[in-house]
Order: structure tokens, then sequence, then C-alpha cells
């Protein structure tokens, strides 16, 4: 058996943290076992599908590095689709219906006031049929046979598909729901196992039903917790938080993945620099059902971080010529993303004006400006800067290196300077001295 997984987003809309991690996970769980990570357009909604979104899934995904193994659209499939449907309806696992969405909830507000689950009622198979309305059509789950798997992640799995209602699959102007074009599809694409939101649940108790009516045995389901937000409940601003933002806030790529990968597990987030140990670690045995907390402020660390261990090569063509790689090794500690990097520049090659220093401070710097033409400067100019300094002056500590580091940076604190005055010129750092 070749795993198979399928990320199936329709094309309505931008793509969202939450959709992320499922199609992360999907891929991660491919990559482990060797097999395939299918794209499948769910664009049967003609109207509301949008070619832009299509292009902006992919850009998405090739962002993540999360490379595809082959693509389908659903708009492509409607010939499978009709002929599947036809089988079903000549073995009667799909019928007519033409109640209206009012005679609908009416029945259904009946049931709930005598106690009573809101479950459709199925109508006698000679019942009339209504002149000039067109039916809308539902599955015809066996009540004679318990729904039955076991997730993944939630284990064991029980439904009485008795206290279930026969779902619609097609609408009366022959429009499809999610529901049986996803299964033909699962069928048709080898799909093994499918990975999605817990929210699915139910959806996955008809379809276990659907796949046994076409002659096919389920996948492996794994339902994962969904994604809540800092506050403890469901949020807008997750839904909304597409990768585009997460671009422009400088959020790498393997960042937002390390995060998404481990959210709801019992592994720890750590600052991975590749993907390979985050496909080693996917386990759906390892998932638990609480809400997995998205939190932007534990991602931004976690850039800063991985920023932190990040090499030259993986950002120099992000990177302005003059940032060599001794000088990008030097700064990236005190990186929360790659953009900030270039205002570093002034820091090596000038110019900027050194803060005017407090009186405490001038003994220092004026000692500083006197020595340093006389340091080597080809070793280690700062331990043989400050020495001098400390002898000339006595001072020691905090009141011996920041003065310096403010005359010579710019800035009170910044990476350490024994790595990074060598990266400055000598000229240069004997100028800012005497000018402070």
């Amino acid at each position: 058996m070749i795993v198979t997984t399928r990320f199936a987003p329709s094309p309505t809309g931008q793509l969202h943290v939450g959709n992320v991690r499922t199609a992360l996970h999907n891929w991660l769980w491919t990559r482990k076992h060797g097999g395939r990570f299918l794209l499948r357009i769910d664009d049967t909604d003609l109207e509301r599908s949008k070619e832009e979104y299509v292009e902006g899934i992919r850009a998405d995904l090739a962002w993540l590095g999360l490379d595809v193994d082959g693509e389908e659209r659903q708009s492509a499939r409607f010939a499978l689709y009709e002929a599947e449907f036809e089988r079903l309806k000549a073995a009667g696992r799909v019928y007519a219906c033409y109640e209206t969405p009012e005679e609908l909830e009416i029945r259904r507000k009946i049931l709930l006031s005598r106690g009573l689950p809101p479950v459709y009622e199925r109508k006698p198979d000679r019942a009339p049929v209504p002149d000039g309305v067109a039916p809308h059509w539902r599955f015809r789950l066996d009540h004679d046979a318990p729904i039955e798997w076991t997730d993944l992640v939630r284990g064991p799995q029980h439904f009485d598909p008795g206290t279930m209602s026969d779902p619609v699959v097609r609408r009366a102007d022959g429009s499809w729901l999610y529901l049986l074009p996803s299964v033909i599809d699962d069928i048709a694409m080898g799909i093994t196992h499918v990975v999605r939101g817990e929210d699915h649940v139910s959806n996955t108790a008809a379809q276990v039903q659907m796949f046994a009516a076409l002659g096919a045995a389920p996948p492996a389901f794994a339902h994962e917790a969904l994604l809540v937000g800092t506050e403890g409940k469901l949020s807008k601003r997750l839904g909304s938080l597409g990768m585009a933002s997460l671009r422009d806030a400088g959020i790498e790529p393997i960042a937002l993945a390390a995060l998404l990968a481990r959210l709801g597990t019992s592994d720890p987030v750590e600052p991975v620099t590749q993907m390979a140990p985050l496909v080693e670690s996917i386990d759906f045995a390892r998932f638990g059902r609480a809400p997995a907390r998205f939190d932007e402020a534990e991602l931004a660390l976690l850039n800063q971080k991985i920023l932190h261990h990040t090499g030259y090569a993986a950002v120099a063509d992000r990177l302005p010529a003059a940032l060599t790689e001794a000088r990008w090794n030097a700064i990236r500690p005190n990186l929360a993303t790659v953009a900030e990097a270039a205002e570093w520049l002034p820091v090596f090659d000038g110019p900027f004006a050194p803060p005017v220093p407090e009186a405490a401070d001038r003994p220092v710097i004026e000692a500083a400006a006197k020595v340093a033409p006389g340091i080597d400067w080809t070793a280690d100019p700062w331990h043989a800067l400050t020495a001098a300094v400390k002898e000339a002056t006595g001072a020691k500590g905090r009141a011996l290196f920041l003065p310096l580091r403010r005359a010579l940076t710019g800035r009170g604190h910044g990476p350490d300077m024994a790595e990074l005055l060598p990266l400055i010129a000598k000229d240069e750092a004997i100028a800012r001295l005497a000018a402070a």
C-alpha cells in the first residue's frame, strides 16, 4: 500500500492557519511513509470559486515547502460523479425528496417540541410526487449496519445510523454537496488516510457507509482537534490569518511549520531549521483531544529562535550584498525577522552620528579615542581596546563597556562586541570614537 493523503481546499478564499495545519499534517504523514501528497481543488461551487484563489493555494503550499505529487479539480470530474450517482440510484441508496426548506424546518421544530431528535423522516416509497418540483437527493443510510471505525486521533468511534438523518448529497438544481463527491474522489485517487478537523466526524459517519455502498473500503481517518486562539475559544482572527499577513510580518515558513506540526500533540515545539525532524516525529497517536491553542506571540518568538540558528546560505538571497556571512552570523542573535538585518548596515559601514555621551561616560570615550589608533586591529581589537581604556581610566564592567558600545554602534545593546568590532573598518571605528 502506498500511503496517499489529500488536501482538499475550496478556492473561495485564501488559506488560513487552520487550513495550513491540515495540509501540513497530511504532507508530513506521507513524507514519513514515502507516500504521495495530493492537492484536490474542491471547486464544485462554480459561482464562488475563483482562479486567483487556486493560484494562491498553490503559492502558499510552495512557500511552506509542501511539494505536491499530483493535483485534481472536482470541476473536471462531474462525469464521474454522475456515473457513480446513477449506480447508487439503481441500487436504491440515493432517493429523491421534495420537501421545501420551510417544510423541513417546521417538521424539525415539531420533533424537538416532542423531545425527539430532529432526524429526517423518510417518506414511503410510493409517496405522491408533487408536480413541477425538482427533487433534491439524499443518501439512504443502512439502519441495520452500525457505523464504526478506529480513528487515529480519537480512538474507537461508534454511530447508530438510526439516529442520523439521511444526508443530502445533491441539490434540486443538480449541484453537488461535499459528502458524495469527496468519497468518489477518495476512491478514485487511492486515498489511504483522510486527515482533517474534528468538525468532520459526523460527515465521516455517513461517508463510511457511502464507501461501502460504492464497493470500497474506507481509508483510515484522523480527526484533529480544532485550533483556538489565546482567549480559549474559536477566534475570528484565526479564520482570517492568511499566509500573506504572516509573510508581511516576517514569519519564516519553517517557523510556522514547526509550530503547527506540534500544536495539540504531546511533543514540544522546537526551533528547527529543516522539515526532517517534523517528518520524523509526526504520530497521530500523540495528538490530544483538547483544542490546540495558537498564539501569534509564540509564533513570533519561535521565529526569532529559528533565525538565531539559521545559516547564511538559507537567507543570502534576501540580504543586502554588504551583509556577508560573518556579519550575518554576528547579528542573527539580535534579529526577530530577516528584514531587520538591513537595519544593521549603518552599524557596519556608517554613516551614523554617535549619541552624545553622558558626562560620566566622557572620560572612557576620550581615553578610547586616544588609544584606539595604537592598538592591534588585526587580532582581537575589542579586548585590546577595553584593556587599554580600563588601564587609563580604571573603569570596568558596564561603566566601561556600555559607553564604548554606544559610541561604536549607536546602540545600547546588540551582538557580542568582540565578534562585531572586527567587522567594522578600523578607520571607521576610530572616527566614531573621535566623533563621540
